[in-house]
């Protein structure tokens, strides 16, 4: 499996980005796609995730309502639509895949489903 984000940049606070994340490789039907961040000098955190077939999707508080996860099964490729953004939300972004040999059970909300990573995409919102 490989995955291969992209869309990260330089904004201002309130601006938007999309980050999107292209993905090869899985050949399970149950799948999870996530999106972690990383602030210099904090500890990694989930952003989102959306799992298929199901669709089902969490979101981090803090970016509740501003951030929209989806993906475009036919084109391989997730994104994380990123709204009203703030200073707070600058990080290293990365997405990841996890893979299920059955139906999802359990929320994938921690790291340790994940065990497929790609780069970092670094997003700086400017105050």
């Amino acid at each position: 499996v490989q995955l291969q984000a992209s869309g990260g940049g330089l904004v201002q606070a309130g601006g938007s980005l999309r980050l999107s994340c292209g993905i090869s490789g899985i050949l399970f039907n149950n799948y999870a796609i996530a999106w972690f961040r990383q602030a210099p000098g904090k500890e990694r955190e989930m952003v989102s995730y959306i799992t298929r077939p199901s669709g089902s999707t969490y979101y981090l508080d803090s970016v509740k309502g501003r951030f929209t996860v989806s993906s475009d099964n036919a084109k391989n490729i997730a994104y994380l639509q990123m709204s009203r953004l703030k200073s707070e939300d600058t990080a290293v972004y990365y997405c990841a895949a996890a893979t299920f040999a059955g139906e999802i059970v359990s929320p994938p909300t921690g790291s340790f489903y994940y065990d497929y990573w790609g780069q970092g995409t670094l997003v700086t919102v400017s105050s």
